[in-house]
């Protein structure tokens, strides 16, 4: 049994809208071998990991997965039970997961295994131990592919997972942060390895690092921090606080120790969680073995008087006291019959205590504070203390050490609640935990006395949201109200552009849109992220990691993003859902690639955005695959695009109150139109849109059709979408490999990235529209560069060359920089052979496998009045070698490009030109003009 291929799905997928593990496993010799005819595999599984026998699977009760497990004496197939204890062990080190699935890929033995995570790493370190603890049960002489490991004892190794998962998990107060966060719909981002967390997106985020947040005030950590200065200053507003002497050696602390008066609280200056920290000293010796405890932790140790009381945490957010918890050190309490040795093995047991933060409390531990005490209160470990004798193993109540937590929040007396309060307004936090000593916290400080021992700028909230005794406190709820008032933003508009061809182009449109209309505008792209115009990151920048790159910037106000078939099938979203999506078309590219075989599949892919988003989706009605898409959604409006005006069901839509957007013909050309719930809104004619050449570039009036639907569905107003489409072009510095055209040589350069049937479909189709429209010369012939990725199908590459055929006088067949596996002239060959086979004579291709290479001839042969069609993949490097080509040729650019006429030549060359080709001054064949062309 082996993993193939691992894929880790951060955000809404093909398997699930939420972050999932998929795992390719090939069985092997297990595919013979279902879980009930494997000797003693299913005792095994379950003395190893009981608490399967909750999963309910398909049966849908408690008990379904064993029943599965045993079923007809087969029993389930190994995958299955792969996704079951992947799950169940993600559970055992404190996560919620519940969701999986595994499901057979078609050959024979091999499954996709789908299951949800929490911790993308916790997911895949359940995988490894799920693993080797199925392949340790299989008893069987059989080849499972991998050694047998001797020696292997689960119960270390699921312990050292859980310690291995708790090192990377969120703790307790940033997880309670975040789940405060998601019942209030406010998107998280987790920034780094630890507690660095950011709260919503783009301009309106804010930050925790566990319980600080971006509003608390860096002086006033710095205060809280300095625990003798935090004395000074609560001694002088006459808040109740004990005697205090920071001291750097023992000499000092023994004189300090006199000076103070016993008994004594020994602490380091800077420590936290109760480390270094000794009460209730009571001699010098005493004094002498805690200063050394303390130096452990700070080069400052502090001598305080010891305050006769019980340890209250008092958390005070946004000047208001929220919760307070009476902390009990960690104990156990004498049965008459038990060691303490044996009554900390008890208690362990307790369910509610697990390792670190794992759980509501934390393992007691036997270590040299706990027998410090022990010997202190005349006892050893191996001592059995009297029935109800509770016997402390640490002076502090911190949890993190075994404590305990009462809640008494609302017994709390109110003098000691304006105390609390006074506190968190002194220091100024934002978030302050304040650790009072009093007999009696439902009494007032001034009348049984009490004192502050120290403030803490970063307070858990584990005591207080999951208290051993007492009510839990939505603590975590108070910090995210305060960073995010009720009703205030904590989101960016997010569109999401999905489709197999105009994605770059729409998304960059619909960006416009919103930067003319004064956003910040967060776009990714196949050629890089950009921030309000600026490129920030170069290459194809289309996934969900770009994703996230937008919407953590704390400028942008708007997101918009290209989303690729790639990205989606690789790791999914990187966000839970867009407020709009789009998807263009759906047409044969990169098939064969990833899984995806058939327009079907890939249509399935290209849903994703359109299952999740949530304000409204903008679909092509007319394309079968789009508009089945809408049975998917559940966005609360949808938008259709068509350029057909007999569409019947667009026009049923728009009788229903419906929203589209509909290509019509008019007196003056073609007007886009929107519709919603009845009116008719004439938005812009599409020969003002310079980006559709006067409405020449069908493409591109779908995609202003596509940029104005989600414009408007976003809130835009028609005079700002207007603004935007009017002044949006395909110049190379807007729009690069767009249809970008170059007129400075004399003759017309286009340069286009299109890669695949459907792109190479519409600029042929452009090509025809612009000769029907005079854009070439009365002789003029017509060149095309013609290329296609290596990675794609032979027969894509082959329809390609034969959509192309019939509209073009001569082809240069080349190939890209990267062949994708693929002999070097190998494409141009397939492109040649099928150009051939569609009525191409071999004299009017020409095979140049170098991009650079093709292109330069290309542009040696056009002259004026020829028009010249480029795919290329190089775009900036192709759009370079245009604009500086007359450099090359040695002579200055033409001021006007005049038309050409071919005749007949001094020499006599009628019959050259009677077979269709002649040789220019150069030696380049050039196609003949006919009066036909």
């Amino acid at each position: 049994m082996k993993i193939l291929e691992t894929r880790v799905y951060q955000g809404p997928n093909l398997y699930a809208h939420f972050p999932c593990i998929r795992l390719t496993l090939q069985l092997g010799a297990l595919e013979q071998w279902p879980s009930a005819r494997l000797p003693g595999f299913v005792d095994g599984l379950l003395a190893a990991l009981p608490t399967l026998h909750e999963h309910t699977c398909s049966p849908g009760v408690p008990g379904g997965f064993v029943q599965r497990l045993r079923e007809n004496g087969e029993g389930t197939w190994m995958g299955h039970v792969l996704e079951h204890v992947a799950i169940e062990l993600q559970n055992l080190s404190g996560a919620k997961v519940t969701f999986g699935k595994t499901r057979g890929t078609g050959k024979v033995g091999e499954y996709h295994v789908v299951f949800e995570y929490e911790d993308a790493r916790a997911g895949q370190a359940a995988t490894d131990l799920a693993m080797r603890l199925l392949h340790h049960l299989v008893a069987v002489d059989i080849d499972l592919g991998v050694a047998r490991e001797a020696g292997f004892a689960f119960d270390q190794e699921l312990t050292s997972l859980i310690r291995q998962v708790q090192r990377r998990a969120l703790g307790p107060s940033t997880l309670s942060l975040v789940r405060a966060a998601e019942s209030r719909n406010i998107p998280w981002l987790r920034l780094n390895d630890y507690s660095l967390v950011q709260f919503g997106h783009g301009k309106w985020q804010r930050r925790i690092q566990a319980t600080v947040t971006s509003e608390t005030r860096h002086i006033a950590v710095e205060l809280a921090s300095d625990k003798q200065e935090t004395n000074k200053i609560l001694g002088d507003l006459g808040l109740p606080v004990p005697k205090q002497e920071m001291v750097y050696t023992v000499q000092e602390a023994l004189r300090a120790a006199r000076s103070v008066g016993f008994p004594l609280v020994v602490k380091p200056l800077n420590a936290n969680h109760g480390r270094g920290v000794s009460v209730n000293l009571r001699s010098n010796d005493q004094v002498e073995v805690a200063f050394e405890k303390a130096k452990e932790h700070s080069r400052a140790v502090l001598l305080e008087s010891f305050i006769t009381g019980d340890d209250h945490r008092m958390l005070v957010i946004a000047g208001e006291l929220v919760a307070v918890a009476k902390r009990v050190p960690g104990h156990v309490v004498g049965d008459g019959e038990h060691t303490v040795a044996h009554l900390v093995d008890l208690a362990n047991q307790d369910p509610r205590r697990g390792v670190g933060h794992e759980k509501v409390l934390t393992r007691l531990e036997l270590d040299h504070q706990a027998d410090r005490l022990l010997a202190a209160a005349g006892i050893e470990r191996d001592s059995v203390p009297a029935k109800d004798q509770v016997v402390y193993l640490r002076s502090t109540g911190n949890l993190s050490t075994g404590g305990t937590a009462i809640d008494l929040t609302d017994q709390v007396h109110p003098d000691n609640v304006e105390m609390a309060q006074r506190v968190a307004q002194a220091i100024g936090l934002d978030v302050i935990g304040v650790d009072f000593l009093t007999p009696d916290i439902t009494k007032s400080y001034r009348e049984v006395g009490g004192g502050i021992c120290e403030v803490n700028a970063a307070p858990g909230f584990r005591m207080h949201v999951a208290p051993s005794e007492g009510k839990p406190r939505d603590v975590a709820g108070k910090v995210i109200d305060m960073l995010f008032a009720p009703g205030s933003p904590s989101r960016i508009p997010i569109a999401a552009i999905t489709g197999t061809n105009g994605k770059t182009t729409t998304t960059r449109m619909l960006g416009h849109i919103f930067k003319m209309r004064g956003e910040v505008v967060g776009m990714t792209t196949t050629d890089g992220v950009y921030i309000d115009g600026r490129r920030t990151v170069e290459g194809d920048m289309t996934g969900p990691a770009s994703a996230q790159m937008v919407l953590r910037d704390p400028s942008v106000s708007v997101a918009v993003l290209e989303t690729a078939r790639g990205g989606m099938l690789r790791a999914g979203l990187g966000y839970r859902y867009p407020d709009v999506a789009c998807c263009l078309n759906v047409s044969g590219d990169h098939l064969g690639l990833g899984g995806i075989e058939t327009l079907d599949q890939l249509a399935a892919v290209k849903r994703i955005p359109i299952e999740v988003a949530r304000d409204a989706v903008v679909l092509n009605a007319d394309d079968p695959l789009c508009l089945a898409m809408a049975d998917h959604s559940q966005a609360r409006h949808i938008w259709y695009v068509t350029q057909n005006p007999k569409n019947a069901l667009v026009r049923e839509h728009i009788r229903a109150g419906g929203k589209a957007v509909a290509l019509e013909e008019g007196i003056n050309g073609q007007m886009i139109a929107l519709y919603d719930k009845g009116a008719h809104l004439p938005l812009l004619w599409t020969h003002l849109i310079p980006a559709t050449l006067e409405g020449k570039a069908l493409h591109n009036v779908q995609n202003a059709m596509f940029a104005a639907a989600m414009a408007a569905a976003m809130g835009c107003k028609l005079d700002d979408i207007r603004q935007g489409l009017r002044t949006f072009d395909t110049t190379y510095f807007q729009a690069p490999g767009r249809m970008n055209i170059f007129d400075g040589l004399g003759f017309r350069v286009i340069l286009d990235y299109g890669h695949n049937p459907a792109a190479v479909q519409a600029m042929c189709t452009l090509v025809d529209r612009l000769v029907q429209g005079g854009q070439l010369g009365p002789k003029g012939k017509r060149v095309c560069v013609l290329a296609a990725p290596g990675d794609r199908r032979d027969e894509d590459i082959r329809e390609m060359a034969t959509l192309s055929a019939a509209h073009f006088d001569l082809f240069i067949c080349r190939r890209d920089d990267h062949a994708r596996g693929r002999d070097a002239d190998e494409v141009p060959r397939i492109l040649q052979k099928a150009l051939h086979a569609a009525g191409v004579g071999n004299d009017r291709i020409i095979v140049e496998p170098g991009e650079v290479e093709a292109l330069d001839k290309a542009l040696a042969i056009c002259q004026p009045g020829d028009l010249l069609l480029a795919f290329c993949d190089k775009i900036s490097r192709s759009w370079k070698q245009i604009i500086y080509h007359h450099q090359q040729r040695g002579g200055a650019a033409p001021a006007t490009t005049p038309a050409p006429v071919l005749t007949e030549d001094e020499d006599g060359h009628a019959a050259q030109l009677a077979a269709g080709l002649v040789r220019d001054e150069r030696g380049v064949r050039i196609a003949k003009d006919t009066e036909e062309d």
